[in-house]
């Protein structure tokens, strides 16, 4: 009898799933150079997440690995390969840069782990290159410039210079404004990008005075940035060359814009996914919270980030932390069903969020802090042109 018992006993443990102790998630980011100040942001919201779920997913622990990609592609490939081969992770998530998320998608997705873009999309991914265990909880590239580009032609923008980092990302948001925008470009710099950026814009700047356009568009994230608006602002150029521009001005850079009391930022405009004035309950929360916690605004970089720890968590929760359930957890993901900071969205074929964008104004919140708010929804709903390419249905 005891004999029968323990093979009754055995031969149920071998029809149960086999279930994790934790679940292991990498997230690279930048947390060294200039890069950091995005990268920093983007840990704080993750930490923050962490928070706001008690360190548990289910039943189910949550250990969560950083990876510094240094600002390189071949250092993020190297730290990716460690999350996933030394450190066995489910998900790795996280990538500001689309350099760095191309260089390392192989590591993670040949190896059948699942890949959280909280940042970077860049073309290829969205289309030819796109995979059933990616997932973004940002954008595709090309979206956030398309937007803007709109804004112009509501505007009446006849005419356009054009300046951009030398790099996939940048290149991407040069597509997405010329995709749009049905005036001239009259000018177009690429300067070069990585950890040796070009800080130095000026003579960009009197080329693109001297072009006569109407309006000057602009991508320049992070460190450089805080760098172009501050030369931009002491060139007087705010009453005869309109700035326009993406991921440029932000929660990181106003700031150190208001410390150094360039008012020309005020009333400038940009395009965007989310913004901290978003009216809905996890976005209350999370804006709140990361202010009484960091004593600033969080960025778009944390609010995507954020969001990519409540998407791993909808998707462990659903198959109950069977997490060799794959195609359960990827069903999961694909519905979108949990509390995003930018409001309810779905996934298009390719996992790129389909959502609206919004024309955003850099205003002086109650207390007199810098932030922004949105002005009007600029696109509905809105899916990347690259879905087309994707062989996923």
């Amino acid at each position: 009898m005891k004999r029968l018992l323990s093979a009754a006993i055995a031969a149920t443990m071998f029809t149960l799933p086999a279930m994790a102790a934790e679940v292991k998630i990498g997230f690279v980011t930048t947390l060294t150079t200039g890069g950091a100040v995005i990268g920093n942001d983007q840990k704080n919201a993750v930490d923050l997440a962490l928070k706001h779920i008690g360190g548990k997913m289910g039943d189910l622990d949550v250990n969560l690995i950083y990876g510094d990609d240094g600002f390189k592609p071949e250092t993020g490939k190297q730290v990716t390969d460690k999350l996933v081969k030394q450190d066995d992770v489910t998900f790795v998530a996280g990538y500001i840069w689309s350099h760095v998320l191309l260089a390392s998608r192989k590591s993670v997705l040949d190896a059948g782990k699942f890949m959280i873009s909280a940042n970077a999309g860049p073309s290829p991914i969205a289309g030819k290159l796109c995979h059933e265990n990616f997932f973004s909880t940002s954008w595709q590239n090309d979206q956030t410039p398309m937007a803007m580009g709109e804004v112009l032609n509501q505007k009446g923008v006849k005419s356009l210079y054009i300046m951009a980092p030398n790099y996939a990302a940048g290149k991407n948001m040069v597509t997405g404004v010329e995709r749009t925008f049905k005036g001239k470009v009259l000018g177009k710099d690429l300067t070069k990008w990585g950890a040796d950026a070009q800080l130095d814009f000026s003579a960009e700047l009197a080329k693109a005075k001297a072009s006569g356009a109407e309006g000057l568009f602009v991508f320049y994230p992070g460190k450089a940035g805080g760098a172009f608006i501050k030369q931009y602002h002491q060139a007087g150029l705010k009453d005869i060359l309109p700035l326009y521009s993406v991921f440029t001005v932000d929660a990181l850079s106003l700031p150190k814009l208001q410390a150094a009391n360039f008012e020309s930022v005020i009333g400038s405009q940009t395009t965007q996914q989310w913004d901290p004035s978003l009216d809905n309950p996890q976005n209350k929360k999370f804006v709140a919270d990361f202010k009484a916690a960091y004593g600033t605004y969080p960025s778009f970089y944390a609010a995507q980030a954020y969001d990519s720890i409540m998407l791993i968590k909808s998707a462990v929760e659903a198959v109950k932390g069977d997490l060799t359930d794959m195609d359960g957890m990827r069903a999961a993901m694909k519905a979108a069903n949990y509390p995003s900071v930018r409001g309810k969205y779905s996934y298009g074929n390719n996992h790129m969020p389909v959502q609206n964008f919004y024309l955003r104004e850099v205003v002086k919140d109650s207390d007199g802090t810098w932030t922004t708010k949105v002005v009007k929804t600029v696109f509905e709903n809105h899916q990347d042109t690259y879905a087309s390419e994707c062989s996923l249905k």
